[in-house]
């Protein structure tokens, strides 16, 4: 019998995911999806036709359960839908901040409780997804579970005090960088390039710089030698005070 799944939460992170197993063809059964926002469900529902649209309780009775919701609102939500759950069901939190000892004290019931720090290339099945869970997590259901998620990218787990670490350096990191990454592409067709130039030289140069800085054996100092010319290195020590100020201030305030 083909695993059933529910979706509470029919946001970005949900498409994400839908379109992760979409690719890979994943045998589900049913999948439900819930969501306050009839736009954001009939969004979902175009690009996803064989998905059910239907109440947090239809979607909470399924046998693989994602928590897709913004970490303020999971505990009240959970009130709402736990007696859904059913003991032998699998739940997901796809939340920082809210724990696994948090999300038992509302589902007391279930005892397959993870929590997953999902990356938004899981929509190219090449995530980067660090997951834990819950002491009494059946052994063997954590197998199948992994083995399904690893279908969205590399997915590995770790220890639950290390997730929100993975939300700052991981789920939110190419947010870092999108915005420079298409303003060079913008920049490569005003100094003669083609769009096709442009991204390719933006795309190689930066997997090899990213080897090149992890891989290589040198150390950070020798790589940045490399190259003696720093178009904006008289801006570095700014740049690295945003990424300082901004990234551990809002690791603080995402941490339990």
């Amino acid at each position: 019998m083909k695993q059933s799944v529910g979706f509470i939460g029919g946001g970005r992170v949900t498409r994400i995911l839908l379109q992760g197993f979409k690719n890979k063809k994943t045998p589900f059964g049913n999948i439900v999806v819930a969501d306050t926002n009839k736009d954001v469900t009939d969004n979902l529902k175009k690009s996803f036709p064989d998905i059910q649209i239907d109440t947090d309780s239809v979607a909470a009775s399924q046998d693989l359960v994602f928590i897709s919701l913004h970490p303020p609102v999971v505990m009240d939500t959970l009130e709402l839908f736990k007696g859904s759950i059913d003991s032998e069901s699998i739940v997901i939190s796809l939340a920082p901040k809210i724990t696994i000892a948090k999300l038992s004290s509302k589902l007391n019931q279930a005892k397959n409780i993870a929590r997953l720090i999902p990356n938004a290339t899981s929509f190219i099945n090449e995530g980067y997804n660090p997951v834990c869970f819950s002491t009494d997590f059946a052994r063997n259901e954590k197998k199948k579970i992994l083995e399904i998620l690893k279908l969205l990218g590399n997915t590995f787990e770790v220890s639950e005090e290390k997730l929100e670490s993975y939300a700052i350096l991981s789920a939110m990191l190419p947010t870092y960088f999108w915005f420079q990454w298409k303003e060079l592409s913008d920049i490569g067709l005003k100094i003669g390039l083609t769009e096709k130039e442009s991204n390719d030289s933006i795309n190689d140069t930066l997997i090899a710089s990213l080897k090149l800085m992890f891989k290589s054996g040198l150390s950070p100092a020798e790589v940045a030698d490399l190259i003696p010319v720093k178009p904006i290195g008289e801006h570095e020590v700014q740049i690295t005070e945003i990424y300082r100020t901004k990234l551990i201030g809002l690791f603080e305030k995402i941490k339990p």
